[in-house]
C-alpha cells in the first residue's frame, strides 16, 4: 500500500491507493414473522448471542415447537464457487439457506479466486473475467433468490445434537442441514516480496494462472517435490520457455512416473537441496528473479524468471470441526462414493474441503451443486422442511440499495452538489467534496480510491465499516488502473510526493487534472 502526503495551507491529506470494494458489502437481514422475545440469561452451552438478524439467539438442546420458527432449514459454512453455488440451488428449492460467508479465518471472503486476477478457463466468459467479478456475480446471485448472508466466521459447531448448533463469531444459530463449503487455503513461502508480487509474478496455481500474457515464453519456476509441483512443472512448459524445479531437499517425494517425465523433458531443470529466499524486481519495477539459496552449502545465487509459482500443498480448513466429521490424515473431509455425504448424517462437504484432486473452480462449483440438492433430499425425505415465508415489511437489501441508488439519481436533477454538500459530514464521494474540504477544513481527509480488480481489497470495506469512523472518507470506485495490496501491509508505507504520484499513477487522466 502507499500513503501520499498532501500539504499546504496548514491542511493534510492522506490518501490511501488501491483499497478498494466498490460497494458496500450488505449483511442481509432475514426477519420471518414475528420473533418471540428471548431472555439474554445465560444458556445450556454458555452463554446467548445477540445476532445481526436482530434477536438474541440461544443455543440450547431442546427443540420444542416454539423454536421450530427459529430452526433454518440449511446452512452453508464458506463462500467461494463451492459455498456460493449451493446457495444458488438451495434458494431456488426454497430453503431460504443461511451462509456465513467468513470474514477473516481461511483467508478473505470468497475463497482463493479473490486473489486471482484473471481466470480464462471457467464457462461463459470468453473474454475471461477477474476472480473477484466472477465471486461478485455468484455472490449477487445467490442472494437474488433468497440466500441469507452473514460476514461472520464460524467459530464451531456442535453436531451431537438434533438440530446442529452453529455458532459464529457474533450468531448462533440451530439447522436441520449443514453444507461446508470452507475450502483450503494454499500454503506459501511468506518470503519478503511475496505481496509485492502475489499475482503480479507469483501465483499458488499453474493451472489457473499459467496461460496468462505475463508468463507466455518466458522462465518461470515452481517450487516443491511432490506430484503437484511436477505436475505443474510439466503444465508450465505449455507455456514458458523454460520451467526451473526447486526441490528443497535431496529427492523429490512424486511418483517415479512423475520424477521420470520431469527428468525426461528437455524444457525443465531440477535444482535439488534449493530454498527460495526472496524474489526482486527489474528496473521496470515487475518481478524480475529470485535469490535462491543450496540448502546444503550455503551458496547463494541469482536465477532470473518472470514468475514463481507455489506447488507446496494447502491447508484444509477443518479445524473448526474439531473431529466431528471425519478427516484424513491431512485434515480433508472424508466423503462417501465421491459425493457430498460426510460420516454423518445431514452434513455435506462441499469444494475443496474434499478435493484433494482438481481443486478447480468449476469443479467446487460442481460439488457445491451436489452437496445443495443432496441436503434437499435429505430434509424432505426426513420431514424436515420448514416453510418460512418473508414479512412483506422487509424487501432484501439489494432491493434497498437499488431503491436508493434510483431516488440518489433522480435527486441529483433536483439539487445542485453545493445545496447538498455538508463539510461536516464523516463520508464524501467525489472530486467536488474533496476540493471543497481541501480548501474550506482543516480535518484530516483520508481518500480512498478502489480497484475492481483486487480481491483482498474487496474486503476492507467491511472491516472499515467495523472498526473507528474516519473523519473522512472519498471512494473513487473507477480507477481501474490502479494495482491494490494487502491491508494488513498497511504499516509497510512507501511515502512519495504528489508530483510523483501525479505522473506515475495520473499523467494522462484529464479528470485528475482538473482536480
Amino acid at each position: 500500500m502507499r500513503i501520499l502526503s498532501v500539504r499546504g495551507q496548514n491542511r493534510s491529506s492522506i490518501g490511501i491507493l488501491n483499497f478498494a470494494y466498490s460497494r458496500p458489502v450488505p449483511v442481509v437481514k432475514r426477519w420471518i414473522g414475528a420473533r418471540p422475545a428471548v431472555s439474554r440469561n445465560r444458556s445450556t452451552c454458555g452463554h446467548s448471542v445477540v445476532g445481526r438478524r436482530g434477536t438474541p439467539v440461544v443455543a440450547a438442546q431442546s427443540s420444542s415447537a416454539s423454536e421450530g420458527a427459529d430452526v433454518e432449514n440449511l446452512v452453508i459454512i464458506g463462500s467461494g464457487p463451492a459455498g456460493y453455488t449451493a446457495a444458488i440451488y438451495a434458494s431456488r428449492a426454497s430453503l431460504s439457506p443461511l451462509v456465513f460467508e467468513g470474514y477473516q479465518a481461511g483467508g478473505v471472503r470468497g475463497g482463493q479466486l479473490m486473489t486471482t486476477t484473471e481466470v480464462e478457463n471457467f464457462p461463459g466468459f470468453p473474454e475471461g473475467i477477474t476472480g473477484p467479478d466472477l465471486m461478485d456475480r455468484m455472490r449477487q446471485q445467490a442472494e437474488r433468490w433468497g440466500s441469507n448472508l452473514l460476514l461472520e466466521d464460524v467459530e464451531s459447531v456442535d453436531l451431537s445434537v438434533r438440530p446442529f448448533v452453529i455458532k459464529g463469531t457474533e450468531t448462533t444459530v440451530k439447522a436441520h442441514s449443514l453444507i461446508i463449503a470452507t475450502g483450503a487455503t494454499a500454503k506459501r513461502l511468506n518470503i519478503p516480496s511475496e505481496e509485492t508480487f502475489w499475482s503480479r509474478g507469483i501465483s499458488a496455481c499453474a493451472i489457473c494462472d499459467g496461460a496468462s500474457p505475463i508468463f507466455k515464453d518466458q522462465e518461470l519456476a515452481v517450487v516443491g517435490g511432490g506430484d503437484t509441483a511436477t505436475e505443474e512443472a510439466v503444465y508450465l512448459t505449455k507455456y514458458g520457455k523454460h520451467v526451473h524445479l526447486l526441490v528443497r531437499g535431496p529427492t523429490m517425494r512424486a511418483s517415479k512416473a512423475m520424477q521420470e517425465r520431469v527428468l525426461e523433458n528437455p524444457k525443465i531443470t531440477v535444482h535439488f537441496n534449493t530454498g527460495v529466499e526472496d524474489a526482486y524486481a527489474d528496473k521496470k519495477g515487475a518481478m524480475g528473479g529470485l535469490h535462491l539459496l543450496n540448502n546444503e552449502t550455503g551458496e547463494k545465487k541469482d536465477l532470473p524468471v518472470r514468475g514463481l509459482f507455489y506447488g507446496i500443498g494447502h491447508n484444509p480448513n477443518s479445524a473448526f470441526l474439531d473431529g466431528q466429521v471425519e478427516l484424513d490424515e491431512a485434515g480433508y473431509v472424508k466423503v462417501k462414493n465421491g459425493g457430498p455425504w460426510t460420516n454423518v448424517e445431514g452434513v455435506f462437504s462441499a469444494g475443496d474441503l474434499h478435493d484433494v484432486e482438481w481443486r478447480q473452480a468449476i469443479t467446487a462449483a460442481g460439488s457445491g451443486c451436489m452437496a445443495a440438492l443432496a441436503a434437499e433430499r435429505y430434509l424432505t425425505g426426513n420431514n424436515l422442511v420448514v416453510e418460512k415465508e418473508k414479512s412483506e415489511e422487509r424487501v432484501s437489501e439489494s432491493e434497498q440499495k437499488k431503491k436508493k441508488d434510483s431516488e440518489e439519481k433522480e435527486g441529483k436533477d433536483k439539487m445542485s452538489m453545493e445545496e447538498k454538500f455538508n463539510l461536516y459530514a464523516d463520508k464524501h464521494r467525489g472530486q467536488y467534496a474533496l476540493r471543497k474540504l481541501y480548501h474550506e477544513s482543516d480535518r484530516l481527509v483520508t481518500v480512498l480510491y478502489t480497484s475492481p480488480t483486487c480481491g483482498p481489497c474487496r474486503s476492507l470495506k467491511p472491516i472499515l465499516n467495523k472498526g473507528p469512523k474516519l473523519k473522512s472518507l472519498f471512494f473513487f470506485p473507477d480507477y481501474n488502473q490502479l494495482i491494490s495490496k494487502c491491508i494488513l501491509y498497511m504499516l509497510n508505507i512507501d511515502a512519495f510526493s504528489l508530483e510523483s504520484w501525479k505522473q506515475r499513477q495520473f499523467a494522462s487522466s484529464p479528470r485528475t487534472r482538473r482536480w
